[in-house]
């Protein structure tokens, strides 16, 4: 290839026309391009007119999918302008569509690396070859068991990964070309997957056990050697493996597991923001988990260490916590727990009617929860009955319908306030509209991971942290907690989408800051502020 069409080629270097004359000389592009020397506004208006014009939302996603392989600054350019009306097209709810359609749609492999179980021997070379000579500093792995809602996925859910990735970098400002998506392919128990001829993974039931185990081991020793300033950040894993992983791993290298602490953050930062309105204290609550899966262990485990730094002990902490899942209640005796669900399980000897709270409504009647979460994938779950029997026990039920896509919602928002009068401070997984109840309007706050992830990431690597711990998370979710305004009637119980980048930043500082305080930083940095600075990407040519 010329050396014109290896830079025109490659996104990282691509300006297209805004190459300027000299430049053209120089790098022998002269005549490749129109002659034209545009500027990156104009090459922004052009492209988000191509963006307008794409009928459908899947339509307008692969648009900037094909912007991204074409131009990288450009594209964090263009979605730098347009942040809320990108968010949920390059990542949640759109992105479930893309890896519903990957093998279809399927054109370039976007600078991921692309890692077999059946080839075990050439992870080190894989994720070599997927770097190209790049410093990379954040890898964000799934092995796309438990995709959002909609399960597993095999090696289409590489797209979580971009996804995840694009949000980085727009909301907190990591350089593009220092990250790296990974899709671990163990296999995949989608039937409609091992039956589809166009399906681009392993073709066989998913691995578990002391074969996967392995995987993950040589995985995180070969991307240790290879980027030894990273962080690995593990998204979408089955429940089985999940909290094994982030166990095995958190003491031991810089590692983040969103689904796990990045949900617990954001629930707690919104429980803080709700108490900030309602003048309550978190000690108080009584909460109740309708999901108790993966996330939904990872919030209760967030909120119970919150009580703890706050001056319950352990014991006292576990009393205010119910598990519900599909058998109902959790109880030390119910079959198959995982350990994250053992760690707040019931005593039948605490109830009566141990045996009939196999259900919501039963265990909401039971245990008058005043913090309600779910997390459950299950449509309509808190139906207006549970919803006004939770709101009859307390002033301002707290209620958090965290599924995701849009169709999994556990109540849409606008039900949560017209069933509770007003009274009920909610937020939602997927953005929801502002809902307009007895002349007051209430703006419903987006429990979007995006909302944290990207500065606790950023500033655990700005801040070149050792580990990330549950400090570091803490101050987190007060920052964003913190961002609330309590005064203003139908507040929002946590910060807009509009403001991701601002507060992606405080975030990134206040993590950077905990992780200096602690004596957790590799080098002798001191100023948190400095650092995240230092490290930031500009969009610019």
């Amino acid at each position: 290839m010329t050396k014109a069409t290896d830079i025109l080629n490659n996104p990282f270097l691509n300006k297209g026309t805004a190459f300027t004359k000299e430049e053209r000389q120089a790098l022998g592009l002269t005549g490749t391009l129109p002659s034209k020397v545009q500027t990156i506004e104009e090459q922004a208006t052009q492209a988000y007119g191509q963006y307008q014009s794409k009928p459908s939302r899947l339509e307008k996603r692969i648009f900037l999918m094909n912007l991204f392989n074409t131009n990288r600054t450009l594209f964090y350019y263009l979605m730098d302008q347009h942040l809320v009306e990108f968010m949920p097209v390059v990542y949640d709810p759109v992105v479930a569509e893309s890896i519903e359609n990957y093998n279809e749609l399927f054109l370039k492999p976007q600078d991921a690396a692309f890692i077999s179980i059946d080839d075990m021997d050439n992870i080190e070379v894989s994720l070599k070859n997927a770097a190209d000579g790049r410093d990379i500093k954040l890898l964000v792995i799934t092995d796309a068991e438990g995709i959002l809602g909609i399960g597993d996925w095999g090696v289409n859910g590489v797209d979580i990964s971009i996804g995840k990735l694009m949000v980085y970098t727009a909301a907190a400002g990591i350089n593009p070309a220092q990250v790296l998506p990974v899709s671990i392919d163990a296999g995949t128990n989608n039937e409609a997957l091992l039956n589809n001829d166009l399906y681009l993974g392993n073709k066989h039931k998913r691995v578990y056990g002391e074969k996967y185990h392995q995987l993950i081991d040589k995985f995180v020793a070969a991307a240790t050697k290879l980027f030894p300033e990273s962080l690995l950040h593990f998204e979408d894993f089955g429940r089985s493996n999940a909290d094994v992983i982030l166990k095995k791993y958190q003491d031991k290298i810089l590692t983040f597991n969103d689904d796990i602490q990045g949900t617990g953050i954001i629930a707690l930062a919104g429980v803080l923001g709700a108490m900030n309105i309602s003048k309550e204290k978190i000690t108080d609550q009584t909460f109740l988990t309708f999901g108790a899966g993966t996330a939904g262990c990872g919030i209760a485990k967030m909120l119970f260490d919150e009580l703890v730094r706050q001056g319950l002990s352990p014991q006292e902490a576990k009393q205010h916590f119910y598990l519900v899942d599909k058998q109902g209640l959790l109880f030390e005796d119910t079959e198959d727990l995982t350990d994250g669900q053992k760690q707040f399980t019931r005593s039948r000897s605490e109830f009566a009617n141990a045996d009939e709270l196999t259900n919501l409504e039963a265990v909401v009647k039971a245990v008058h929860p005043t913090v309600m979460i779910g997390t459950s994938t299950q449509p309509g779950a808190f139906t207006e009955s549970i919803v006004k029997e939770m709101a009859a026990h307390t002033s301002r039920p707290v209620i958090f319908a965290l599924s995701n896509p849009t169709k999994l919602l556990e109540a849409s928002a606008e039900d949560l306030i017209k069933w509770t009068d007003g009274r009920a401070l909610v937020a939602t997984g997927v953005p929801s509209d502002d809902v307009v109840y007895n002349g007051v309007t209430y703006t419903i706050g987006q429990a979007n991971n995006a909302l944290v992830y990207p500065g606790v990431g950023f500033g655990a690597i700005a801040a070149r942290a050792k580990i990330i711990n549950e400090e570091m998370l803490s101050a987190a979710s007060h920052a964003l907690g913190g961002i609330v305004d309590p005064t203003k009637p139908g507040a929002a119980v946590l910060p807009p989408v509009a403001k991701l980048t601002d507060f992606s930043q405080k975030v990134a500082e206040v993590v950077a800051q905990s992780a200096i305080d602690q004596g957790l930083s590799k080098e002798n940095i001191t100023d948190a502020t400095q650092a995240v600075a230092a490290l930031k990407w500009e969009p610019k040519y």
